[in-house]
Protein backbone atom coordinates (compact mmCIF):
# COMPACT_ATOMS: atom_id res chain seq x y z
CA UNK A 1 0.00 0.00 0.00
CA UNK A 2 1.46 3.84 -0.54
CA UNK A 3 1.03 5.73 2.25
CA UNK A 4 1.15 9.70 0.24
CA UNK A 5 2.77 12.38 3.25
CA UNK A 6 0.85 15.12 1.46
CA UNK A 7 -2.40 13.64 1.33
CA UNK A 8 -5.00 15.36 3.74
CA UNK A 9 -5.29 12.88 6.77
CA UNK A 10 -8.21 12.73 9.23
CA UNK A 11 -8.07 11.33 12.39
CA UNK A 12 -11.79 9.66 13.39
CA UNK A 13 -12.27 7.57 16.48
CA UNK A 14 -13.42 3.53 15.54
CA UNK A 15 -16.83 2.60 16.65
CA UNK A 16 -17.65 -1.06 17.33
CA UNK A 17 -19.67 -0.53 13.62
CA UNK A 18 -16.27 0.95 11.79
CA UNK A 19 -13.80 -1.39 13.62
CA UNK A 20 -14.13 -4.18 11.13
CA UNK A 21 -13.81 -2.50 8.08
CA UNK A 22 -10.62 -0.97 9.35
CA UNK A 23 -9.27 -3.89 10.27
CA UNK A 24 -7.15 -4.44 6.48
CA UNK A 25 -5.43 -1.12 7.30
CA UNK A 26 -4.53 -1.28 10.90
CA UNK A 27 -3.05 -4.57 10.03
CA UNK A 28 -1.13 -2.80 7.19
CA UNK A 29 0.52 -0.21 9.35
CA UNK A 30 1.17 -2.73 12.04
CA UNK A 31 3.06 -5.22 9.42
CA UNK A 32 5.00 -1.50 8.36
CA UNK A 33 5.57 -0.56 11.93
CA UNK A 34 6.80 -4.12 12.78
CA UNK A 35 9.33 -4.65 9.81
CA UNK A 36 10.54 -1.05 10.42
CA UNK A 37 12.26 -2.57 13.77
CA UNK A 38 9.82 -1.06 16.86
CA UNK A 39 8.91 -3.24 19.47
CA UNK A 40 5.69 -3.85 19.78
CA UNK A 41 5.32 -7.08 21.58
CA UNK A 42 5.47 -9.37 18.60
CA UNK A 43 8.65 -10.93 16.37
CA UNK A 44 9.63 -11.93 12.88
CA UNK A 45 8.49 -12.96 10.75
CA UNK A 46 5.75 -11.38 11.09
CA UNK A 47 3.08 -10.95 8.03
CA UNK A 48 -0.14 -9.30 7.28
CA UNK A 49 -2.24 -12.02 8.32
CA UNK A 50 -0.80 -12.38 11.82
CA UNK A 51 -1.45 -8.55 12.22
CA UNK A 52 -4.90 -8.76 11.51
CA UNK A 53 -5.65 -11.67 13.74
CA UNK A 54 -4.41 -9.64 16.56
CA UNK A 55 -6.21 -6.47 15.73
CA UNK A 56 -9.50 -9.11 15.21
CA UNK A 57 -8.48 -9.95 19.25
CA UNK A 58 -8.75 -6.07 20.08
CA UNK A 59 -12.69 -6.50 18.92
CA UNK A 60 -14.65 -7.01 21.74
CA UNK A 61 -12.88 -4.31 24.05
CA UNK A 62 -13.93 -1.52 21.18
CA UNK A 63 -17.53 -3.07 21.32
CA UNK A 64 -17.72 -2.94 25.33
CA UNK A 65 -15.96 0.60 25.27
CA UNK A 66 -13.18 -0.42 27.17
CA UNK A 67 -10.67 0.14 24.41
CA UNK A 68 -10.38 3.46 22.34
CA UNK A 69 -8.95 4.05 18.50
CA UNK A 70 -8.28 6.64 16.37
CA UNK A 71 -7.10 6.00 13.13
CA UNK A 72 -5.06 8.64 10.59
CA UNK A 73 -6.57 8.39 7.22
CA UNK A 74 -6.56 9.56 4.21
CA UNK A 75 -6.82 8.88 0.45
CA UNK A 76 -4.40 5.75 0.29
CA UNK A 77 -5.86 4.22 3.80
CA UNK A 78 -4.62 4.51 7.08
CA UNK A 79 -1.32 6.04 8.15
CA UNK A 80 -1.85 5.84 11.94
CA UNK A 81 -3.60 4.85 14.80
CA UNK A 82 -3.19 4.85 18.88
CA UNK A 83 -5.69 3.62 21.74
CA UNK A 84 -6.52 4.17 25.12
CA UNK A 85 -7.24 1.64 26.87
CA UNK A 86 -9.37 1.56 30.11
CA UNK A 87 -9.00 0.41 33.28
CA UNK A 88 -10.16 -3.33 34.49
CA UNK A 89 -9.92 -2.74 38.26
CA UNK A 90 -12.33 -0.62 40.44
CA UNK A 91 -9.63 1.25 42.04
CA UNK A 92 -7.86 2.29 38.81
CA UNK A 93 -10.74 4.02 37.34
CA UNK A 94 -9.12 7.45 37.42
CA UNK A 95 -6.39 5.77 35.31
CA UNK A 96 -6.01 4.54 31.97
CA UNK A 97 -2.93 3.31 29.44
CA UNK A 98 -1.58 4.88 25.85
CA UNK A 99 -1.06 2.07 23.95
CA UNK A 100 -0.07 1.20 20.09
CA UNK A 101 1.09 5.03 18.42
CA UNK A 102 1.82 3.76 15.61
CA UNK A 103 2.91 5.82 12.34
CA UNK A 104 3.72 4.25 8.78
CA UNK A 105 6.68 4.50 7.46
CA UNK A 106 6.57 7.09 5.01
CA UNK A 107 3.90 9.40 6.78
CA UNK A 108 6.37 9.85 9.76
CA UNK A 109 8.37 13.59 10.58
CA UNK A 110 4.92 15.48 10.02
CA UNK A 111 4.21 15.78 13.71
CA UNK A 112 1.49 13.38 12.94
CA UNK A 113 2.69 10.87 16.10
CA UNK A 114 2.29 13.97 18.34
CA UNK A 115 -1.00 14.71 17.17
CA UNK A 116 -2.11 11.31 17.75
CA UNK A 117 -1.29 11.57 21.14
CA UNK A 118 -2.75 14.89 21.87
CA UNK A 119 -5.82 13.29 20.48
CA UNK A 120 -6.02 10.95 22.91
CA UNK A 121 -5.03 12.79 26.16
CA UNK A 122 -7.41 15.41 25.51
CA UNK A 123 -9.80 12.48 24.96
CA UNK A 124 -9.34 11.02 27.93
CA UNK A 125 -9.46 13.89 29.82
CA UNK A 126 -12.63 14.45 28.75
CA UNK A 127 -13.43 11.17 30.13
CA UNK A 128 -12.31 12.19 33.20
CA UNK A 129 -8.97 10.07 33.69
CA UNK A 130 -6.47 11.84 35.65
CA UNK A 131 -3.79 9.48 34.54
CA UNK A 132 -2.39 8.38 31.96
CA UNK A 133 0.73 5.93 31.87
CA UNK A 134 2.78 4.16 28.80
CA UNK A 135 5.93 2.16 28.35
CA UNK A 136 8.66 1.99 25.65
CA UNK A 137 11.87 1.33 24.26
CA UNK A 138 14.27 3.22 25.91
CA UNK A 139 15.93 6.01 24.15
CA UNK A 140 13.41 5.46 20.78
CA UNK A 141 11.97 8.01 18.49
CA UNK A 142 8.90 7.29 20.95
CA UNK A 143 11.02 7.49 24.01
CA UNK A 144 11.83 11.24 22.93
CA UNK A 145 9.04 12.14 21.98
CA UNK A 146 7.13 11.65 25.34
CA UNK A 147 10.08 13.70 27.32
CA UNK A 148 8.85 16.43 24.68
CA UNK A 149 5.14 16.44 25.80
CA UNK A 150 5.06 16.61 28.91
CA UNK A 151 5.48 12.76 30.01
CA UNK A 152 7.26 12.07 33.06
CA UNK A 153 9.54 8.64 33.24
CA UNK A 154 9.02 6.71 36.33
CA UNK A 155 11.88 3.86 35.75
CA UNK A 156 14.00 1.60 32.87
CA UNK A 157 13.90 -2.25 33.00
CA UNK A 158 17.02 -3.55 31.25
CA UNK A 159 16.05 -6.27 28.64
CA UNK A 160 12.50 -5.76 29.31
CA UNK A 161 11.61 -7.25 25.19
CA UNK A 162 12.65 -8.32 22.84
CA UNK A 163 12.63 -6.77 19.57
CA UNK A 164 10.97 -8.11 16.17
CA UNK A 165 14.89 -9.57 15.26
CA UNK A 166 14.87 -10.93 18.64
CA UNK A 167 17.30 -8.77 20.57
CA UNK A 168 16.63 -7.51 23.99
CA UNK A 169 15.70 -3.99 24.59
CA UNK A 170 15.36 -1.77 27.60
CA UNK A 171 11.90 -0.23 28.81
CA UNK A 172 11.41 3.32 30.13
CA UNK A 173 7.79 3.50 31.51
CA UNK A 174 5.94 6.64 32.01
CA UNK A 175 3.22 8.65 33.50
CA UNK A 176 1.34 11.93 32.93
CA UNK A 177 -1.53 13.79 34.88
CA UNK A 178 -4.14 15.42 32.76
CA UNK A 179 -7.52 17.13 33.09
CA UNK A 180 -8.23 19.10 35.18
CA UNK A 181 -5.20 20.66 37.34
CA UNK A 182 -2.80 19.55 35.24
CA UNK A 183 -0.73 21.79 33.14
CA UNK A 184 -1.59 23.11 30.02
CA UNK A 185 -0.08 21.88 26.49
CA UNK A 186 1.19 24.71 24.20
CA UNK A 187 -1.48 25.95 21.39
CA UNK A 188 -0.14 25.26 17.79
CA UNK A 189 -1.91 25.08 14.25
CA UNK A 190 -3.37 21.86 13.67
CA UNK A 191 -2.05 20.16 10.67
CA UNK A 192 -4.73 17.61 10.50
CA UNK A 193 -8.52 17.44 10.70
CA UNK A 194 -9.01 16.76 14.05
CA UNK A 195 -10.67 18.69 17.41
CA UNK A 196 -8.20 20.32 20.01
CA UNK A 197 -5.54 22.05 20.71
CA UNK A 198 -2.25 20.93 19.45
CA UNK A 199 1.76 20.78 20.56
CA UNK A 200 4.25 21.26 17.99
CA UNK A 201 4.86 18.54 15.28
CA UNK A 202 7.59 15.99 16.33
CA UNK A 203 8.54 12.33 14.29
CA UNK A 204 6.11 9.66 15.19
CA UNK A 205 6.09 7.65 17.97
CA UNK A 206 5.40 3.63 18.93
CA UNK A 207 4.48 2.30 21.71
CA UNK A 208 5.88 -1.13 23.23
CA UNK A 209 3.30 -3.14 24.51
CA UNK A 210 0.45 -4.86 22.78
CA UNK A 211 -2.95 -4.29 25.25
Amino acid sequence: MTHPTTAPIIITRLSPETFDASVPGLADLLTDTVAGGSSLGFVAPFGREEAAAWWGTQRPAVADGTLDIWVAEGPAGITGTISLAHPQKANGRHRAEIVKLLVHRTARGQGLGRTLLTTAEQSAARSGFRLLLLDTETASLADHLYRRTGWTPYGTVPSYAADPGGELRDCTFFYKEVGEGAAPARRLTDPFNVQGPLSEPDLMASTRRPN
